[in-house]
Order: C-alpha cells, then sequence, then structure tokens
C-alpha cells in the first residue's frame, strides 16, 4: 500500500489535478480504506464540467467519485465488524442519525447527508479515504472490488424498484439504457417483474441491454415537427410505441434519462393507477399532462440516492440475481484518472461503465 494520499482533485470548472494530501487518521466508528476500485459516473463529470448540480455548488477544490470498494487499512476505536485488510464496498453518503428522516429509515433525505464528491465534501478518488465504519459493507468471498465499487449505481436502481413498488407479473417501461437503467431494469426483474422494455436513442445500448436485462428494446428515432407541442409528440410516440408487438402500457415506468419528453411519454405510457419514477436528474422544471395524472390516478415518485440497499445488493450478488462484471466496458489505472473522465465526457460508442483501478 502507498504512504502517500494521492488524490484526484477538482480545482475548478475544467480543472482537475493530482495532490498528495495528508493520509486521514480514523476516529471513533471510522475507517480508514485504501481504495481500489472507483466507478465514473455521469455526477463526477457534470461537476468537472459545470462546478455545480442544482443548488450543489463547488466553492473549493474538492476529490472527485464516490463508487468505491477498497481494503480497510485502519480501523478507529468501536470498530468491531470490521478490521485491517476486510473488503468493503463504501456506501458514499453518512446521514446526521438523528432528525426525523434518519429515525424513520428513510435517512436518504437526511437534510445534513454528508455525500461522498458533493460540495462541500471530498469524494473517494484518492488513495485513501475515511468514512464512517457503519457504511463500510465487508464483501463475502467471490465478490470482487470492482463489483463492490458497483454497488452504488445497483443501489439507485434497487430503490428506484422499490419507490416503484413493483410486484410480481409486473410489466416495467425503462427509459435511459445507461448503467444505471440497465441497473434498474436488473433490480425489477429481481422484483418479480415479468416483462421489461428499455427505450434508448442509442442503438449500441440497446443491443447490449437485450443481452443484459431488457425483454425487448426500442429505439427512439422519431423527431418532433416543427411547431409541434413536446406534449403532443409525446403522446404520439406513447401511441405508436404501444403499437409495436410486445409492448403495453406498463405497470411502472422509470425514467433514467431526465429528458423532458420521456418524463411526459411516461405519463402515457403507464397503466391507470400505476408509477412513474423519475429516476434521471435532467432541467429542474419539466411539464407533463397533470389532467392524465389526475383522471387516471397515476402516482409520480421522485429518486434521492438511495437507503437500505447495500445489504441488499450485496446478496443479489452473492446469489447470482444480478451480474456486474458484464457493465465494466473499460478500465483505466488511477494515473490515468484524466482519460478515464474524457472517456465518459465524450460518451464514446460501446461504453456502458468506466472504472478507476489503484494499486497503490
Amino acid at each position: 500500500m502507498s504512504n502517500t494520499n494521492t488524490s484526484f482533485v477538482l480545482q475548478k470548472i475544467n480543472e482537475i489535478s493530482f495532490e498528495d494530501r495528508a493520509i486521514p487518521v480514523a476516529g471513533p466508528g471510522e475507517v480508514v480504506v485504501n481504495i481500489k476500485a472507483t466507478g465514473i459516473c455521469g455526477s463526477d463529470v457534470h461537476y468537472w464540467t459545470h462546478g455545480s448540480i442544482g443548488h450543489f455548488i463547488c466553492k473549493g477544490p474538492m476529490v472527485l467519485g464516490h463508487e468505491s470498494a477498497g481494503l480497510v487499512a485502519s480501523v478507529g476505536e468501536g470498530v468491531t465488524h470490521l478490521k485491517v485488510g476486510d473488503p468493503v464496498a463504501l456506501e458514499p453518503g453518512v446521514p446526521c442519525r438523528n432528525c426525523e428522516m434518519c429515525k424513520t429509515g428513510r435517512y436518504n433525505l437526511c437534510p445534513d447527508m454528508k455525500f461522498a464528491a458533493t460540495p462541500p465534501y471530498d469524494g473517494t478518488l484518492c488513495n485513501y479515504y475515511k468514512h464512517a465504519a457503519d457504511f463500510c459493507y465487508k464483501l463475502p468471498q467471490g465478490i470482487s472490488l470492482e463489483e463492490g465499487a458497483l454497488i452504488e449505481p445497483l443501489s439507485v436502481g434497487i430503490h428506484a424498484a422499490r419507490r416503484g413498488n413493483v410486484k410480481l407479473g409486473d410489466r416495467v417501461f425503462i427509459f435511459g439504457a445507461g448503467a444505471i437503467g440497465l441497473l434498474t431494469a436488473a433490480a425489477a426483474k429481481a422484483a418479480g417483474a415479468s416483462h421489461v422494455t428499455i427505450a434508448d436513442i442509442a442503438e449500441s445500448k440497446l443491443n447490449f441491454a437485450k443481452t443484459y436485462s431488457a425483454d425487448k428494446t426500442i429505439l427512439l428515432t422519431k423527431k418532433r415537427a416543427e411547431g409541434q407541442q413536446s406534449n403532443d409528440f409525446a403522446r404520439q410516440m406513447a401511441e405508436e410505441i404501444l403499437a409495436e408487438e410486445g409492448v403495453e402500457a406498463a405497470n411502472v415506468v422509470f425514467d433514467c434519462t431526465g429528458a423532458e419528453v420521456c418524463v411526459q411519454m411516461s405519463v402515457f405510457l403507464v397503466k391507470n393507477s400505476g408509477s412513474i419514477v423519475l429516476v434521471g436528474m435532467g432541467a429542474s422544471v419539466q411539464s407533463i399532462s397533470v389532467a392524465d395524472v389526475s383522471a387516471r390516478e397515476v402516482d409520480v415518485k421522485g429518486v434521492m440516492r438511495y437507503c437500505n440497499t447495500y445489504p441488499t445488493a450485496i446478496e443479489m450478488l452473492s446469489s447470482g440475481k444480478v451480474d456486474l462484471k458484464s457493465l465494466i466496458t473499460h478500465r483505466y489505472e488511477f494515473k490515468d484518472a484524466l482519460k478515464a473522465f474524457q472517456h465518459v465526457k465524450e460518451a464514446r460508442e460501446g461504453t456502458i461503465k468506466v472504472v478507476i483501478t489503484n494499486d497503490q
């Protein structure tokens, strides 16, 4: 293990550099983890290129990365469930544990959440990261550290499926065939969904989805006519989709894109009394047909990260209910982290998940 704490730091918009920072010391209830694998999330790239996401604004240097796993390097006072050398997946958000949301089990909505690589908190793309021990989960034998890192995006899918209350026999429709869409599909299947349709604008992603978790895929190619209202276009597109062989109105529609037209189409693709779950993050203000939502008693639900998902994710991996290895299409060494970020930024064809590995 390294004697330095090299860290990948966002200095300002479009400027990232490596820094040698102090190796953290584990306090009571904490561990220091030697980070070995980190997946790149779209939010990491967005902070790099824009400096903010919504009301989270970078006002100073910040270490990037939050999808990570590694080996326990040191253990603080009072920690008994982990020891030095244990492989762990890090759940990157640590709540206050005392507010109403925490005490009712919905700690992802804690107003005092400290989440890695969300301003002003540093992320995990470093040699050593200090974290609350109770948000580090020991990985069973047979689960790699790369898989451990991808438990974070899998958790988004698990939480989304729970928010949609996916049940045995449900039909599910998903917009977006990226990692989150694919993992939402996998979680929905594990929850009992009998049929999953995934739609996207990228044929290469849909080709992968056919081999992963989709029963049917739909390539979205049609463009809105000049002067046509977005919601009218969405209704027209939904009607055409429902006319395709093997497609029926869905019990649950997940939007994993954030694109307004996909959110609008969701209203017309869901069954009466069904649910629309907004997983993707797009424009902060969007329009939908409230008349249709109300008249058909459609539930529209938001998703804020996840809670109480890591143990479930580990069980899914251990039992073979989900495959994370095949999602990793590209790997970069830590020293080439900037190249990895450029790869994701360019949205290169054939890319599902990029992982940065660290042998230091």
